[in-house]
């Protein structure tokens, strides 16, 4: 979904990763993202979870990694989405790879812009360095705030971010919108090299308190695996 992702991370490769009890085999080709350190601790986090018999939407699911956790995770029925109809081929194969017989629907759309209703559970990793947006929390603000459009009232919204993009802004407008909070997991990992690469990006960081930490040389950002719990109505 980022409009000019570094092209480092978007390598052909074959990746077996392990989350929790779970070992996955991916078949990433070149052009779609990499597993990112975003994605690695979203996706150790939703291993750790119960999903039986939930109905799941997942907004950019790449090369399907999370869709694979949900279904193995006892996801009842997932949409998932992306902005390119070879992505989602590649994600078709990865969950036909590790054998996932969950109730599948493939849809092209561009982001929140999605013509369905009553998810139980809206999973996301909106970009956000490299967002191709003036706004770099555009993926993030569009999220929370139209959320309530695919997920039923009382459903859940688990989504990850960077320290970088302001924790206590998105928690703030989650409240605002009616949401009850939760931190699932969080992680502090140092800068991808990328980071430096666009000196407008820094300089907007630096005035987000409490967006990095700098040790001995290195950036670290943190990482944050929210869970918002909707309204009843």
């Amino acid at each position: 979904m980022d409009s000019n992702p570094p092209k480092k991370n978007l390598a052909a490769s074959t990746l077996c990763c392990t989350f929790g009890q779970l070992d996955i085999e991916l078949d990433v080709p070149e052009g779609v993202w990499n597993p990112t350190p975003h994605g690695i601790l979203l996706g150790e986090v939703l291993e750790k979870m119960d999903f039986s018999g939930e109905s799941i939407i997942e907004l950019g699911t790449g090369c399907g990694v999370h869709a694979v956790i949900l279904g193995l995770r006892g996801a009842r029925e997932l949409l998932l989405t992306e902005i390119d109809d070879g992505v989602l081929t590649h994600a078709k194969n990865n969950l036909k790879k590790n054998g996932i017989e969950t109730k599948i629907r493939f849809l092209v759309a561009d982001w929140i812009q999605v013509d369905a209703s009553g998810y139980d559970t809206l999973v996301a990793n909106p970009p956000f360095c490299v967002a191709g947006k003036k706004y770099r929390r555009y993926f993030i603000d569009t999220l929370i705030l139209d959320a309530h459009k695919l997920v039923r009232p009382g459903g859940k919204l688990i989504f990850i971010h960077s320290s970088m993009a302001d924790f206590p802004r998105t928690i703030r407008l989650m409240e605002d919108c009616g949401m009850t909070v939760q931190i699932l997991g969080e992680k502090e990992c140092a800068f991808r090299d990328y980071y430096f690469e666009d000196p407008t990006f820094m300089t907007e960081m630096d005035s987000v308190a409490d967006s990095y930490t700098l040790r001995d040389g290195v950036h670290y950002e943190r990482l944050m695996v929210f869970e918002g719990t909707l309204p009843e109505n």
